[in-house]
């Protein structure tokens, strides 16, 4: 994959971004001309979708999202190799347990509250003060539609999707008029991080939506991609539901 001849000039920074969501944001990204820093815990997998993207206009930083050093880092590599950071891009989460929340172990939830919002906070706070609060930007926080529904199961994981909407209404009013703050919320995206709700029974699982098929990281890139584009530049504090057509089953039948 090579973009020889586009630049955008702008720079984003993505977490999580090695594979899944994230990676299909950071192609959408790439392939527009914009240069980028993307974030992941393992490092091998990390060079490797760095060498995919394009090694010429795309660095990686490994380490765990919730790391206030690992986020420093990050923010510090990416103003070193391109001189600015425009859009940040929130995607980097966990969903470590499955089961009601009455019996869930409260050390669990708080990790998914470290990773899933602590870190998202954490790289726009880093990211406003190095760039953005004084040359404007985007910033994009990938929620769930499990953040606006009950979800049977992934109770702590919509808890922490559902407290991304939020922390997206927050900063989207604290940091305009130069910064724009919005979420994406998608339902089953086919990642490896999704495959327990959909692994042995694709057909049955994407039978739930009237467009016919389960969500692909591309459909959440191009969502990302117009999030920070110049057609985008009177949204802002707004959450995307991109769910296939789910929620029109939830109705009267």
């Amino acid at each position: 994959m090579t973009y020889e001849g586009i630049d955008s000039g702008r720079v984003a920074l993505i977490t999580g971004a090695s594979r899944g969501i994230g990676y299909g944001i950071a192609e959408s990204l790439v392939a527009r001309g914009d240069r980028l820093c993307i974030t992941g815990r393992n490092e091998e997998a990390l060079k490797e979708a760095v060498e995919r993207l394009g090694a010429d206009r795309v660095i990686g930083v490994a380490g765990k999202a919730h790391d206030e050093a690992h986020q420093a880092v990050a923010v510090e590599r990416t103003m070193e190799a391109f001189g600015r950071v425009d859009f940040l891009v929130n995607n980097a989460g966990t969903n470590p347990v499955f089961g009601p929340l009455a019996d869930l172990d409260l050390g669990v939830a708080r990790k998914v509250f470290e990773t899933n919002v602590m870190s998202a906070l954490g790289f726009a706070q880093r990211t406003w003060h190095a760039w953005q609060k004084d040359n404007g930007g985007a910033i994009v926080n990938i929620s769930s539609i499990a953040g606006v529904s009950a979800s049977p199961f992934i109770g702590a994981y919509g808890m922490s999707k559902a407290a991304m909407v939020n922390l997206t209404l927050q900063l989207a009013h604290e940091m305009a008029p130069g910064v724009r703050v919005n979420a994406i919320a998608p339902a089953v995206v086919k990642t490896r991080f999704a495959q327990a709700l959909y692994e042995g029974r694709e057909q049955e699982a994407a039978a739930a939506y009237p467009l016919g098929r389960l969500g692909v990281p591309e459909d959440i890139g191009g969502a990302a991609a117009f999030l920070t584009s110049a057609q985008a530049e009177w949204i802002t504090g707004q959450t995307l539901v991109v769910d296939g057509g789910m929620f029109l089953n939830a109705g009267v039948h």
